[in-house]
């Protein structure tokens, strides 16, 4: 071992004739460990919230929507061969748009979708978000969502009466099904039907508006939109999930950087202790180093020792602060105990994913915001001159 790290540790861990040194370095220790701890579980909390989003919009959407204007007409033909396309698990035609749905005295602007039922099953998650009822659409029967059918005091058998921009007369349609998604927005403004029912309603028989497909990885549906749009040629595009949700998503990860920036301030308070201490330190070792140079130890050893003294506390808090973040998010993600209002947030507990990524960002960060606070004390340090350092001693 260098002498640098024993000398470093030895002032470290030794007993100071000055306590309160002693004080400030276990304060800087435990405020380092503190915003490393708040910075892991708040980027963990809200890795949870925004993967907690990108579940529910991917699983009541389907990965990329393939369009065409004027609507497509030969879509089961479309649909067999976009299956047969590499990463592609299934495709489902619709027809999608909006409508008024009329209840005794209320109205309410709702979009209603016309779906093959058992080939949207397979490319969405519609089959698991069924409360009650039933997914087997058949002509002018509905599905309806959770809130929905509470603001209108809907249940299965009801009538509604939808009336698109198409007609103006009204047309019954039975309630046969409620699905519960956990999104407000679906669970309010979403309609299902069947695909000839929808046809109907619209007036647009035998065409559907678009195609939606499921591919293999969600999170590669860009560059499998990419070749699905080149395969079929002009005429069509090809949007992902990602691409009709861009801005939500762009505004999510905004938010994550802003919390990083912010919450990383709380460790560069406490790397002003780290300064603090250092420099009380060097104003205690003043003896230790006019001794040091005067046996031939060079400026930069000199530096290196208190830089050293600096980074052992940033690291121990750093360490400290990791293990208590990890065993919080542990803890939060396993117990649960932290309940969230349904009618605000629509998840009843605080979704924590633990991002690796994430975690040792937030490690380099801290330690090399604590191995900056050190520079100007280990500085002070190697310009002290032998003889200014030991001419009261």
């Amino acid at each position: 071992m260098r002498y640098e790290f024993w000398i470093s540790f030895r002032y470290l861990v030794s007993r100071r004739r000055e306590r309160f040194i002693s004080i400030i370095s276990f304060i800087s220790i435990m405020g380092v460990a503190v915003g490393v701890t708040a910075l892991i579980v708040v980027l963990a909390v809200m890795s949870g919230f925004d993967n907690d989003l990108r579940e529910k919009i991917v699983g009541m959407n389907s990965h990329i929507i393939i369009e065409k204007e004027g609507g497509i007409a030969d879509y089961n033909e479309l649909a067999d061969t976009i299956n047969q396309m590499p990463h592609v698990i299934a495709s489902s035609p619709f027809v999608s748009g909006q409508a008024l749905i009329r209840q005794k005295d209320q109205v309410t602007g709702v979009i209603f979708r016309g779906i093959d039922p058992e080939r949207e099953s397979q490319v969405t998650n519609i089959e698991k978000y069924l409360v009650v009822g039933t997914l087997e659409l058949k002509e002018d029967t509905a599905l309806i969502g959770k809130e929905l059918a509470w603001r209108l005091n809907l249940a299965i058998g009801d009538e509604i009466s939808m009336i698109s921009a198409a007609t103006t007369k009204p047309k019954p349609f039975k309630v046969v099904g409620i699905f519960n998604s956990g999104m407000f927005d679906y669970d309010m403004n979403l309609v299902f039907t069947s695909l000839e029912s929808a046809q109907q309603f619209y007036g647009v028989p035998g065409l559907a508006g678009g195609i939606g497909v499921k591919v293999v990885d969600a999170y590669k549906a860009d560059q499998i939109r990419d070749e699905i749009q080149a395969a079929l040629g002009f005429g069509y595009w090809a949007r992902s999930w990602s691409d009709l949700n861009k801005n939500l998503f762009n505004a999510l990860k905004l938010e994550k950087v802003t919390m990083f920036i912010i919450l990383a301030l709380i460790v560069v308070v406490a790397c002003f202790n780290i300064i603090s201490t250092l420099i009380m330190m060097v104003m205690e070792k003043t003896k230790d180093i006019g001794i040091l140079k005067s046996i031939g130890v060079t400026n930069s050893r000199i530096r290196n020792i208190f830089m050293l003294n600096g980074f052992f506390i940033g690291f121990l808090g750093t360490v400290l602060g990791a293990a208590g973040g990890f065993t919080l998010c542990y803890l939060l993600k396993t117990y649960e105990f932290v309940k969230l209002p349904m009618d605000i947030y629509y998840v009843d507990r605080l979704p924590v994913n633990l991002n690796i990524m994430d975690a040792a960002t937030v490690v380099v960060a801290a330690i090399a915001i604590s191995l900056l606070s050190t520079l100007y004390p280990a500085w002070q340090a190697a310009r002290m001159q032998p003889a200014e350092a030991l001419r009261y001693e």
